[in-house]
């Protein structure tokens, strides 16, 4: 795209700048000719100022972040509110907004105004996280309630973005949904990834996109880690599994692993002497299961399988309530385990 097409998009988002902020920066408010929020990234809060109309100061749509001395227009709005990397999908997004026909494809000549991390890096995956918001209240929440996952102490990893983007694996156009975003982290605690589930905008269930799950960053060997594992751990598949889990007995340090694949390759802690892992009932689960047993009795930890009734512990969960998970669960643990980890929710 060249600078000229830029500056035309810029111009046009500047006569729709309410608008504009409404959509992206909703957690401002109009103060006289400004649109006042907490910062670029949708923050709630009142250091950022948007220029609502053009005056002698300056044209529409500009703005500015005193606190931080960031400055722009409403095209780096856009970027940063919904955690964009690449230019030619933030002016995507705004000929959306602006119900544009997508021009012919062509090279983006312009300087970007810092630079920007590979789509799908791990630095990407940091950038996206800082965006986000906790899940206490937003429609994350309302989603994992609905799996029958309602104790949500300890997920400090996980988080919500209101208007995160996603585009289809082939041709097709962008849409932004509400996600919930896990923090994908190695043994440090560094972020490496995220992972991306994306909403309905009521939280009643996924949104209905293909696939409503995606990845990105540095995945193999770490996990989405809810609590600090010492000696004894829980690893699993997929996040909803681990949260569901967790119901029964939260003082258990858990990982997700994300799939199948990523399970069977998780690095262990220095400590770690115990690892329960929680197969899905099919043949990916029992591939990981038997790949991991096998690297965790090598490294001289005890491995031991929790599996579940139905398809997975979440279908556990949902199907059969909190009480039958927690007596299934019971009784595969280890007997000390079951005094340490359970005794709050016996």
């Amino acid at each position: 795209m060249s600078r000229l097409d830029a500056t035309d998009l810029a111009q046009r988002l500047g006569r729709q700048a309410e608008a504009v902020c409404r959509f992206y920066l909703s957690n401002g408010r109009k103060q006289g000719n400004y649109w006042q929020v907490g910062d670029v990234r949708n923050t709630a809060g009142r250091s950022m100022f948007v220029r609502l109309h053009d005056s002698a100061k300056g044209v529409a749509g500009k703005w500015t972040d005193p606190a931080t001395g960031e400055h722009g227009d409403l095209l780096d709005v856009i970027r940063e509110s919904l955690g964009l990397i690449d230019f030619a999908d933030v002016a995507e997004e705004a000929r959306r907004f602006l119900s544009l026909p997508r021009p012919e494809p062509g090279p983006y000549t312009g300087r970007p105004r810092r630079p920007t991390a590979p789509s799908g890096s791990s630095e990407a995956a940091r950038r996206l996280w800082r965006m986000t918001r906790p899940i206490t209240g937003s429609v994350a929440e309302a989603y994992l309630r609905k799996r029958g996952i309602t104790d949500l102490r300890g997920v400090a990893n996980l988080r919500f973005h209101p208007n995160c983007y996603w585009r289809p694996e082939g041709d097709g156009p962008t849409e932004t949904w509400p996600a919930m975003i896990a923090a994908v982290t190695d043994l440090n605690g560094k972020v490496t990834g995220a992972h991306r589930t994306w909403l309905a905008r009521d939280g009643s269930a996924k949104a209905p996109i293909d696939p409503p799950r995606k990845a990105m960053g540095d995945l193999l060997g770490n996990a989405v880690r809810f609590g600090e594992a010492q000696d004894v751990m829980a690893a699993g598949e997929g996040i909803e599994t681990i949260l569901s889990l967790r119901q029964a007995m939260p003082p258990m340090p858990m990982v997700s692993a994300l799939s199948a694949g990523h399970l069977a390759a998780i690095l262990f802690p220095t400590d770690l002497r115990r690892l329960y892992i929680v197969r899905d009932n099919d043949p990916a689960g029992d591939g990981a299961r038997d790949s991991l047993v096998d690297r965790a009795r090598g490294a001289g930890i005890e491995a031991i399988t929790l599996s579940p009734v139905l398809g997975d512990i979440n279908e556990d969960l949902v199907m059969r309530g909190l009480t039958a998970l927690r007596a299934e669960v019971r009784v595969q643990l280890a007997p000390e385990d079951v005094s340490r980890f359970m005794v709050l929710t016996a």
